[in-house]
C-alpha cells in the first residue's frame, strides 16, 4: 500500500540530543493523522522534516511517494504548513496577503485575486479583507494564517497546533474547517497537537511520540482500549445524596469508587457493561436521581498520562533540540 505520508527510522540530532530517534508513522490519502506528545517530544521536528525545512540524519519520509531529501522540490508544490506563529504580513491587509501569496506561487494576477477572494469568503473573512490582520481577533487571524496555507491548492497540509489560544469558539470553527477540507477537498492533515480534544476530535490516527520516539499509534478508541477497562460515572441531583451512590456502586463492583465532592461525583472501574441496567434499577429502587449517568472509556487525557507517565500540559512546543521555547497563550 502507498500511503500519503510514510516515514521510517527517521532521526535527526541536535549535538547529543535525539529530538528523532527512529520514527516511523504513516497517513493514508484524505485521513487526518495526529501526532501527539509533550513539550520537546519531537513533533515540529518532525513537520519540519516532512516540509523539507530541515534534512534527517538518518531514514526516510515521503510525501506523496516523494522522498523529503532528493525530491524536496516536488515535495514544496504539494504542501501547505501552518505552523505555531502567524505568518502573514501585518501592514498588509488579509487580502493583500493572500494576493502576494498566490502571485509568489505563480498565480496570474487574475487567478490570484479570485482565489484570495475564494479563501476570505470560505474561512468568513470577506469584511474583514480590507483590514490589516493587527485588527482580527485570534481565531480570524488563525483563520488567516489557514487560508493562507491554502492559496496553493495543497494536497497536504501540516497543522502545528493550529489552536494554541484560542477560545472555544474559535477552535471549534478551525475544526469545522479542517473537516470541511478533508471531507471536501480530500486534503491530508498531519495534526500536532497538546490539546487531547482536538486530536478526538479530528484525527482517524493518532501516534504518540516522547522523547523522540514512537511509543504508541491507533485510533483515538485503540489507544484508550490500550489503557484498559472503562469507567462508570454517577452525578446525583442531591449532592447529599452521593454517599448513598458510593455505597451502591461500592456493594455492586466490589471496588472502592472514587468521589469528587466537589464535583458531586462517583466513579468506578467496571468490566461489565451489563451492570449499567442493575445500578439503574438500584438508583430507582432507593429514590436516587442522577443529573449524570455515564459508562465511559478512558479519556485521552488518562491514556496520555499512562502512556507518558505524566499529564499534557497544553502548552504547545517549539522543539529544535535546544530546549523547550514556550508561546504564552
Amino acid at each position: 500500500m502507498t500511503y500519503a505520508i510514510e516515514t521510517e527510522g527517521l532521526v535527526k540530532r541536535y549535538g547529543t540530543t535525539n529530538a528523532l530517534d527512529g520514527v516511523d508513522l504513516r497517513a493514508e490519502t484524505g485521513t487526518v493523522l495526529g501526532l501527539l506528545g509533550p513539550n520537546g517530544a519531537g513533533k515540529t521536528t518532525m513537520v519540519r522534516a516532512l516540509a523539507t525545512l530541515i534534512k534527517p540524519d538518518a531514514g526516510i519520509a515521503r510525501v506523496g511517494g516523494f522522498d523529503t531529501v532528493r525530491q524536496a522540490h516536488n515535495v514544496r508544490g504539494l504542501i501547505g504548513l501552518t505552523g505555531q506563529y502567524a505568518s502573514v504580513d501585518e501592514e498588509m491587509t488579509g487580502y493583500e496577503n493572500l494576493l502576494l501569496l498566490g502571485r509568489l506561487l505563480d498565480l496570474s494576477r487574475r487567478d490570484a485575486k479570485a482565489r484570495a477572494r475564494e479563501l476570505l469568503a470560505r474561512f468568513d473573512l470577506t469584511d474583514a479583507g480590507d483590514r490589516a490582520p493587527g485588527t482580527y481577533s485570534g481565531g480570524m487571524r488563525r483563520r488567516l494564517d489557514l487560508a493562507a496555507s491554502l492559496v496553493g491548492r495543497p494536497a497536504f497540509l501540516y497543522l502545528d497546533e493550529p489552536t494554541t489560544g484560542l477560545d472555544p469558539r474559535s477552535r471549534e470553527m478551525v475544526w469545522d474547517l479542517v473537516r470541511n477540507l478533508v471531507r471536501e477537498d480530500g486534503v491530508t492533515v498531519l495534526l500536532t497537537t497538546q490539546y487531547l480534544d482536538e486530536a478526538d476530535q479530528l484525527a482517524s490516527d493518532i501516534v504518540v511520540i516522547d522523547h523522540g520516539r514512537v511509543i504508541a499509534k491507533g485510533s483515538s478508541d485503540e489507544l484508550k482500549g490500550q489503557v484498559g477497562g472503562q469507567s462508570l460515572e454517577i452525578r446525583p441531583a442531591d449532592p447529599a445524596r452521593l454517599p448513598d451512590v458510593t455505597a451502591i456502586l461500592h456493594e455492586l463492583t466490589g471496588r472502592e469508587p472514587v468521589v469528587e465532592p466537589e464535583r458531586g461525583q462517583a466513579t468506578v472501574p467496571v468490566s461489565d457493561e451489563d451492570l449499567l441496567p442493575v445500578v439503574v434499577r438500584r438508583l430507582d429502587e432507593a429514590g436516587i436521581r442522577a443529573t449524570e449517568l455515564a459508562l465511559r472509556l478512558p479519556s485521552l487525557n488518562e491514556v496520555f498520562l499512562t502512556l507518558t507517565g505524566h499529564r499534557n500540559q497544553d502548552e504547545p512546543e517549539h522543539d529544535d533540540g535546544q530546549g523547550d521555547r514556550k508561546k504564552a497563550a
